[in-house]
């Protein structure tokens, strides 16, 4: 397994990556915060007119330059291995804009990957198509309020099939994209068998809901650290009697948890590549106000324990950075499946990680920190929300402490 420790940027990738950073400083930076002061809409999950005016424009250019669908394992009919996409990832993780510029943003991603692997042709016409194209956004609705969703198997959002149809009913929440005027299709994960003697994995299933279905409900927004988060939003939805061809059905009745699998795993690495680049961002902040800022005659780098504060996050970040990498060959070499104590590994750490050398960042610039000021606080309480999102720390230590304990025959 020696070519698990190959962990280098293919050769055909480096001008990639090369002209994904160019991007990024010439034509994302200089127009980014402008996205964020613009004047928002009336109804704050649509983009303003200037927003929009931004983010197609920067799209249109991105599509023109190829710098598009990284994520695809046939990315231009040339392919990307998870390796290089980790590389590239970690770029576009240093700007809030740059995923979705380059069509390689949650939850979409993932929703394209499954519709692409998994979707039937005429599903792929309709849903998978313009979501390639970056004309509409998606969801994934998977987490329910009155059930441990971390153990997908108490999933209790039920879908009968009646007449051709399947009839959805139930309730979910946290759907994130789901806020957004864009989201046009959710992947929907349904209890299809109510048999109590089916086997447990096979009782689940994924299905495509339209949003503008009537039979779905939008509560309201799930506010994180007191923030709706809008337009993206985290959303919570219910399912009344809601309507859907029995088509719509992904792969089959029964095979949820099969295409859960497919999903998770990429999802979960493309989420800490992200954050390394975040961590990046924190790291040169933290450095940058340290070396500006005075008090009690020296700089502030050179307060305190300031000067082991650096050196343990560059420290970290670079195990981290390795570790993720590795998790990627392995997914390459293994298949996500056999890669799945890899990809726990870093699910667990890197966000914990990550998290830390935002607040040390935080805590250099003092009440700057926590304010719209810097783009910090909104890191902070992102990379924290990680350590929930796609199952929380604790199942990712249980894979990777079940698998070590394998090791020794129990």
């Amino acid at each position: 397994m020696s070519e698990l420790f190959n962990l280098q940027l293919s050769e055909k990738m480096e001008p990639v990556l090369e002209a994904v950073k160019a991007f990024i400083a010439n034509e994302i930076n200089p127009v980014e915060q402008e996205f964020h002061d613009s004047p928002k809409q009336d109804n704050i999950w649509m983009l303003s007119d200037r927003q929009s005016e931004i983010i197609d424009d920067l799209k249109s250019k991105a599509r023109a330059q190829r710098l598009w669908n990284f994520f695809l394992p046939d990315w231009n009919g040339e392919g990307v291995s998870n390796l290089d996409y980790a590389y590239l990832a970690q770029e576009m993780g240093k700007s809030h804009l740059a995923p979705e510029v380059f069509n390689c943003n949650a939850p979409d991603t993932g929703n394209m990957e499954v519709l692409a692997k998994y979707g039937t042709p005429e599903q792929q016409q309709q849903w998978l198509a313009p979501l390639l194209a970056g004309d509409i956004r998606s969801a994934y609705a998977m987490t329910e309020p009155d059930v441990a969703s971390s153990d997908a198997k108490n999933i209790a959002t039920t879908a009968v099939l009646e007449n051709g149809e399947w009839v959805i009913n139930g309730e979910k929440y946290y759907i994130s994209g789901a806020g957004d005027s864009r989201c046009a299709i959710m992947i929907v994960m349904v209890r299809t068998d109510p048999n109590p003697d089916a086997p447990m994995h096979s009782r689940q299933s994924q299905i495509l809901v339209p949003m503008d279905n009537p039979g779905v409900e939008i509560v309201g927004p799930m506010n994180v650290f007191g923030d709706p988060d809008a337009p993206h939003g985290h959303m919570h939805l219910r399912f009344n009697n809601c309507r859907v061809p029995e088509s719509n059905m992904l792969l089959g009745a029964g095979r949820g948890f099969e295409i859960s699998q497919g999903r998770l795993g990429p999802g979960r690495i493309h989420h800490c590549m992200r954050a390394l680049g975040q961590a990046e961002v924190a790291l040169e902040m933290m450095i940058k106000r340290g070396l500006s800022r005075q008090a009690f005659g020296k700089p502030l780098i050179k307060l305190g324990g300031n000067f082991d504060l650096v050196a343990e996050s560059r420290i970290e970040l670079d195990s981290c950075r390795l570790m993720v990498l590795q998790a990627a060959k392995a997914m390459d070499v293994l298949g996500n499946k056999e890669a799945r104590v890899y990809i726990s590994a870093i699910k667990a750490l890197v966000p914990k990680v990550t998290g830390e050398i935002i607040d040390r960042a935080i805590q250099m610039h003092g009440g700057a920190g926590v304010s719209q000021w810097t783009p910090l606080a909104s890191m902070f309480t992102h990379n924290r929300t990680l350590r929930l999102a796609d199952g929380p720390d604790e199942v990712h230590r249980m894979v990777v402490a079940r698998a070590e304990i394998l090791k020794y025959g129990q």
